[in-house]
């Protein structure tokens, strides 16, 4: 099936979407500390929804490659940047800007390392790729994420950045499933539209020639 499908072009739209939405939800969620469990200086509610971004991008990078993975995290980039300084960031408060400036900054980072690595782990079993990057990803995104916006403001962000993390790498794990149930789907999908592209030429074959 070619690459420059309507079906490939419809889902890397929904991918791109849904990527800049996962970015401004996260985004806002970081700023509210979990007040439960004695959880407050140790965890965010944004470590629940940032994880996915890892997700859209390694399908991305498995269905269409590095390169166009690399356009989806720049479009993500800019969309979830550019609505979230309008969204969610008071600029009156300086510690909102910086963690708009720290998520732009910590997200492109960590996407590029991400699709690099899966690059090169592509051709492993099927989860290796996606665990690896997303690991390391996280690892990344986490600690620059949170000292670029909270540190020497009073903000417990060590404690908070190793919360956050254990939370990520959590849900890396769990992300696992939704990648293989998602690019077995996509697959489904393909063999559909291909099958429906023989018959189709087969029908106008017999039409022409019968």
């Amino acid at each position: 099936m070619p690459k420059n499908s309507k079906l490939d072009k419809n889902l890397f739209l929904l991918l791109s979407i849904f990527m800049g939405v996962v970015i401004i939800i996260s985004n806002y969620l970081v700023q509210f500390p979990i007040n439960k469990y004695n959880l407050q200086e140790i965890l965010t509610y944004g470590a629940f929804s940032y994880p996915i971004t890892f997700l859209i991008t390694d399908l991305a990078n498995r269905r269409f490659g590095k390169e166009k993975a690399r356009k989806l995290v720049y479009i993500g980039f800019t969309v979830g940047i550019l609505l979230t300084l309008f969204v969610s960031t008071n600029f009156e408060d300086i510690i909102s800007i910086r963690i708009a400036i720290g998520s732009g900054v910590a997200f492109i980072t960590a996407q590029l390392v991400d699709i690099e690595i899966f690059q090169r782990l592509r051709n492993n079993a099927w989860f290796v790729a996606p665990i690896t990057s997303s690991i390391f990803g996280s690892i990344i995104d986490t600690f620059l994420f949170f000292s670029i916006s909270f540190l020497g403001t009073g903000v417990p962000w060590v404690t908070l950045a190793f919360g956050d993390l254990f939370v990520k790498l959590l849900m890396a794990l769990l992300m696992l499933v939704p990648f293989r149930l998602l690019m077995i789907k996509i697959r489904d999908l393909n063999s559909k539209q291909l099958s429906k592209n023989i018959t189709d030429i087969s029908e106008e074959f017999r039409d022409r020639y019968s």
